[in-house]
């Protein structure tokens, strides 16, 4: 298990985004329902939260609900729903005196209960002037979801498409202050994004873990940033010594 003092601590990365996988599985695998999972993972999220803390991680990003998720079971859906408001009126004051500022990404449609929206304004506003970290809660999202709203938003503008760019997206996304990710965790031995932050992630270092998310902690995380760490990141660019190391790249040219 990797320690704190085993990292850098002037390149911890800035923003890290977590698919926290594995939560149904890990129960199943126990004789458990699915849903008690879910209430492991908990513990998980919160030991990597205060992990995050102390190595000064300044933004995490959790996926806690996606669009797909709504075909789920209907009572895992519930559960996932009430679990998601439990957690927010337990856990909201605790984060808010640790200097946390919470934010949501998602969209905010009928499918939503009116009640869990309120519980996410006020943690919002509870907790807006806070500058430690920034745990942004990715609920109800999706990234083509994302892309295709700030492709609306737009169109609504009326901006023609030979004034277009890269900007003219990035500033419609559901929060344009979030930088983007450098580093990207998904556990439980899945080797893709699942449409999380697919545009966001361009040029973000994914690391892959088999640890299901109910037994991953702060030294898994900072295990994923030890491996972050060995990573040469090019953004295109020849590497330092002019040689191309695609051992320790991610393979962007």
């Amino acid at each position: 298990m990797v320690i704190t003092a085993e990292l850098d601590l002037e390149r911890v990365p800035s923003h890290i985004a977590c698919v926290m996988d594995g939560n149904g599985r890990w129960a199943q695998s126990r004789g458990l329902p699915r849903t008690e999972g879910h209430r492991a993972g908990e513990e998980a999220l919160f030991d990597v939260v205060e992990g995050a803390l102390d190595i000064g991680v300044e933004w995490l990003t959790v996926y806690a609900f996606s669009t797909e998720n709504w075909r789920r079971p209907a009572a895992e859906v519930r559960f996932l729903l009430e679990f998601n408001e439990d957690i927010l009126l337990r856990r909201r004051d605790e984060l808010h005196e640790r200097g946390v500022r919470i934010r949501f990404v998602g969209r905010r449609d009928r499918r939503v209960p009116k009640r869990l929206l309120g519980l996410m304004d006020d943690a919002t506003e509870l907790t807006r002037h806070n500058r430690r970290m920034t745990f942004t809660i990715a609920f109800n999202y999706g990234g083509r979801a994302e892309i295709v709203d700030a492709v609306r938003a737009v169109v609504d503008a009326g901006i023609s498409a030979d004034r277009i760019t890269e900007s003219t997206i990035a500033r419609r996304l559901y929060d344009p202050e979030m930088p983007e990710p450098d580093l990207m965790i998904r556990t439980s031995g899945e080797f893709r994004t699942s449409n999380f932050l697919l545009w966001e992630l361009a040029y973000s270092e994914l690391y892959f873990t088999d640890t299901a998310w109910p037994d991953f902690r702060r030294g898994d995380l900072y295990e994923a940033i030890r491996a972050y760490q060995e990573r040469e990141r090019r953004f295109g660019r020849v590497s330092a010594n002019g040689a191309f190391k695609a051992s320790t790249t991610n393979g962007d040219g």
